[in-house]
């Protein structure tokens, strides 16, 4: 009789950690419901479509799209009910063929040997264009001058005599010089009309403030006269003044200065009319 192990001790042992071990998407929605979140708590909270944190919890990673986007969902629902992402996705590298390869960078490189060159000015073509307008202008001159000189060769045979005509010269206009101002003679403004009545005023003794409305009451002139300017005004019947110092001005009045004394400072209100100098 052996006293050896019997035939069903020798079989092997099966691995119970292996069948023991929690899922994933099992040991996920523990800590949710640990935590005292539901899944749209979660959803909120990492931006996770709700859809998708059911399919994690039932070990579905298909939605996911991808074993990448798998793993972030993963990390990001790890960290939302406080466990530690890393020993979750060293579980899922294990059972999915291990961590996913980085994307290949040949398509950005293709991407870019693609994008066409930023070209320079071609300098080349712009010196061929620049040389050809030269050619042209220059025979352009050529072919013209040729013309030209065959327009006078004919002109000479024909005893055609070009003629040069001058433009007048306009005659200068001697200019006084400035600040000469012409005094008013008796004979210049004795050339005032009779059929109406003409009033100079000029500001002889200095700088008067004056006004000055025709028959209708329509102003004229309202304003300063600077010592040595003068001012005409004319009208059919009558010129009606005031001058705001009276002792620095002149008065002609058709043709005839007035020789009133007048006071330095003083108002004068006037009304002039046709025919002889009279004060109103």
């Amino acid at each position: 009789m052996s006293i050896g192990n019997s035939p069903e001790d020798e079989r092997p042992f099966s691995d119970v950690s292996e069948e023991a071990r929690t899922s994933i998407g099992r040991t996920l929605r523990q800590a949710r419901i640990a935590a005292g979140l539901t899944v749209d708590d979660v959803s909120s909270a990492t931006r996770v479509r709700i859809a998708i944190v059911h399919a994690i919890e039932a070990d579905n990673f298909a939605p996911c799209g991808g074993d990448v986007y798998a793993r972030g969902h993963i990390r990001t629902l790890a960290r939302a009910v406080h466990l530690d992402p890393a020993p979750l996705l060293a579980q899922f590298d294990a059972e999915h063929g291990g961590r996913p390869a980085p994307t290949p960078a040949a398509p950005l490189f293709e991407a870019e040997r693609i994008r066409p060159e930023r070209r320079g000015p071609n300098w080349t073509a712009a010196m061929v264009a620049a040389i050809v307008a030269v050619i042209g202008f220059v025979g352009f001159t050529v072919v013209k001058g040729g013309d030209s000189g065959n327009d006078a060769k004919a002109q000479a045979h024909e005893g055609a005599t070009p003629t040069i005509s001058k433009a007048a010269s306009p005659t200068p206009k001697k200019d006084k010089p400035a600040g000469q101002k012409a005094d008013p003679s008796d004979s210049a403004i004795a050339a005032a009309p009779q059929d109406k009545v003409t009033v100079r005023v000029s500001a002889a003794g200095g700088r008067s403030w004056i006004s000055a409305k025709d028959h209708n009451g329509r102003m004229l002139f309202d304003g300063l006269l600077n010592k040595g300017e003068s001012k005409t005004f004319q009208d059919s019947s009558k010129i009606n003044l005031i001058l705001g110092d009276a002792g620095a001005i002149q008065l002609y009045v058709n043709g005839k200065k007035i020789e009133d004394d007048f006071q330095p400072g003083a108002v004068e209100r006037l009304t002039y009319t046709k025919g002889d100098p009279e004060v109103g």
